[in-house]
């Protein structure tokens, strides 16, 4: 039974974990709530049959108003920061596709979170934002991220702390699509996910990271070298292919 007074309510459906942030009246990020966040996250090794990993919010208009401000002080910014950039750790590590349905308000490290993830669907009402320059601060994650994601409209995201609008995100990058029905889009993609062999899923995650990084040579190098020695070994490799021949569905066995 989920805790009511929980700041995250976690349900595992459709091949899928659902992380859902509960914290009113604007998800603020607090410590608590990260290493909650985190908890979900580190019990999904070990779980082949989940093939993804979807944060939404139960407060209408809101996904994340981002880290509480107080914990930005030089007394709590250590535990703050530690707690986060772990979060961001295991989300970079995960075997899992991570997904994030954002409808309304995403802003500091809910923006962060967000744009943290594989895919991000958001709805035509949300606004993405990294404010931290107007309470003197920096942010570190999207510091890193958002410009590999949107080179020059992170960099004036991030130095004037200006909203943006989910069309503009979309076009810029931080955001996969934006979509009227945020329920059935994220069910339906979610879905899409579960029909994966896992295995796979978490290799093709990493080729995605080894392809980002270096020169388009180097980077190939890797990639190729993921393909010939790890994902050559499964067995949903060969299965796959010979789903295909045979004109069947495949019956992975996610490994």
């Amino acid at each position: 039974m989920t805790d009511p007074t929980s700041p995250l309510h976690v349900e595992d459906s459709a091949g899928a974990r659902w992380i859902t942030l509960d914290r009113p009246p604007l998800n603020v990020l607090d410590v608590a709530t990260i290493e909650a966040m985190a908890a979900a996250l580190a019990s999904l090794e070990g779980r082949p049959d989940l093939k993804a990993v979807v944060f939404r919010s139960a407060i209408p208009k809101t996904f994340s108003a981002g880290s509480d401000v107080r914990d930005h002080t030089r007394a709590r910014v250590g535990a703050m920061l530690e707690a986060f950039h772990g979060l961001m750790r295991r989300l970079e590590a995960l075997p899992q596709a991570t997904l994030a349905a954002v409808n309304g308000s995403c802003l500091g490290g809910g923006c962060e979170l967000a744009t943290r993830c594989d895919i991000v669907l958001a709805t035509p009402r949300s606004m993405f934002a990294q404010p931290e320059i107007d309470v003197g601060c920096f942010p570190p994650v999207a510091a890193v991220l958002l410009p590999r994601l949107a080179g020059r409209a992170a960099v004036e995201m991030i130095l004037t702390g200006a909203p943006i609008g989910a069309a503009e995100a979309a076009r810029i990058g931080l955001v996969s699509r934006v979509v009227d029905e945020l329920e059935a889009e994220t069910r339906r993609v979610a879905g899409l996910l579960a029909l994966k062999s896992a295995a796979v899923l978490a290799l093709a995650r990493r080729a995605l990271r080894e392809g980002a990084a270096g020169s388009f040579a180097e980077a190939l190098a890797r990639v190729e070298a993921l393909y010939r020695r790890e994902l050559m070994a499964t067995e949903d490799v060969e299965e796959g292919v010979s789903a295909f021949l045979e004109k069947r569905p495949p019956r992975w066995k996610d490994r």
